[in-house]
């Protein structure tokens, strides 16, 4: 039986003939790489900072804490959960957990709403608004200790700017205290916060307010709703996830609290205002107990991490699963 050879008719003149199986997965697993490697030569450097700087620090931490160690050399009196036991026994520090759980209540039950109540007011059609956005959102511009530094001279005892007025109106006998009276020194503090912080959160709710469409409100205006039922009804409900955001920062900034305290009172009188960054820091750079200020600091990462995961679970969730949807609809 013979064979007879018949050419190949896809092959000739002006026809494509595809490269074997074998090239084109060699080809794309050259391209795979490729994109691997353009990856990582972009993440890497992010990725040494972040272990350096952050991660690495981090972990020393928690291994600083079963020590007693005055941050000379390598720890090496190893005390197991001493520190921990101690730190839960100390009255500053419980002191310390319950002013964070003022800070915190006062900021989302009085910072927050005035915040959105500037930002419900800016975003009207007034004269002379965008000047008023910026005298607003300019304290959060000022570094913590200027501010701190600001509101030392403007409540200082007997000479401070706050006490000249309350005695030009006969409000003499209310001045004086402030920050150096342990029963009006957190009230105090607070208003400096939310004098520093509440232009921040005033211009995250503008931004909110400015990416809701104008139909919603203007159909609602046509139904006959009124302008507290517009808020409550068509404004509040759109702006929740901004409103989310706004309250997870502020929770955590007020847990993380810090150098506006150190500023202007180094957590006195007699540790009234002292935070748990205070402490931390009062025990690891003045008394050189380095080991106990690593045990405050891993317990305040504890507590920051418990809140964020659980705010993301239970808060965040629908925001996060709606945003996921967004991205895999535009990427079809």
């Amino acid at each position: 039986m013979t064979s007879t050879f018949l050419p190949d008719k896809r092959s000739g003149p002006g026809v494509v003939v595809p490269p074997p199986p074998a090239t084109v997965a060699r080809g794309r697993a050259r391209r795979r790489a490729l994109h691997w490697l353009t990856a990582v030569s972009f993440q890497l450097p992010a990725l040494v900072l972040f272990g350096v700087l952050v991660l690495l620090p981090l972990l020393f931490a928690v291994y600083a804490a079963f020590f007693r160690w005055g941050g000379f050399g390598m720890p090496s009196d190893y005390t197991g959960v001493d520190n921990f036991t101690r730190l839960f026994q100390d009255p500053v520090f419980l002191g310390d957990l319950w002013r964070c759980l003022v800070l915190v209540v006062l900021s989302l039950a009085l910072q927050l709403p005035f915040a959105l109540a500037m930002a419900v007011l800016l975003n009207q059609r007034l004269r002379g608004r965008a000047v008023y956005r910026m005298l607003f959102f300019a304290p959060y511009v000022l570094s913590e200790a200027i501010t701190g530094v600001l509101f030392s001279m403007l409540f200082a005892p007997d000479d401070g700017l706050a006490d000249h007025l309350l005695s030009d109106i006969g409000l003499g006998s209310l001045g004086g205290k402030w920050f150096s009276d342990p029963s009006t020194v957190m009230a105090t503090l607070f208003l400096v916060m939310m004098w520093k912080y509440f232009g921040f959160h005033m211009m995250l709710y503008l931004a909110g307010l400015q990416s809701i469409p104008a139909e919603l409100t203007e159909a609602a205006l046509i139904d006959g709703a009124g302008p507290w039922q517009r808020f409550r009804s068509v404004t509040l409900p759109l702006l929740a996830p901004t409103l989310r955001i706004s309250a997870f920062l502020s929770v955590i900034g007020s847990i993380q609290l810090f150098d506006l305290v150190w500023v202007v009172t180094t957590g006195g009188p007699d540790h009234h205002s002292e935070t748990m960054a205070v402490t931390m820091f009062q025990y690891g750079f003045k008394r050189y107990q380095v080991g106990y200020a690593s045990a405050i600091s891993v317990v305040m990462f504890g507590i920051s991490l418990v809140f964020a995961l659980a705010y993301q679970r239970f808060v965040l969730r629908r925001d996060l699963e709606g945003a996921t949807t967004t991205m895999r609809g535009g990427g079809a």
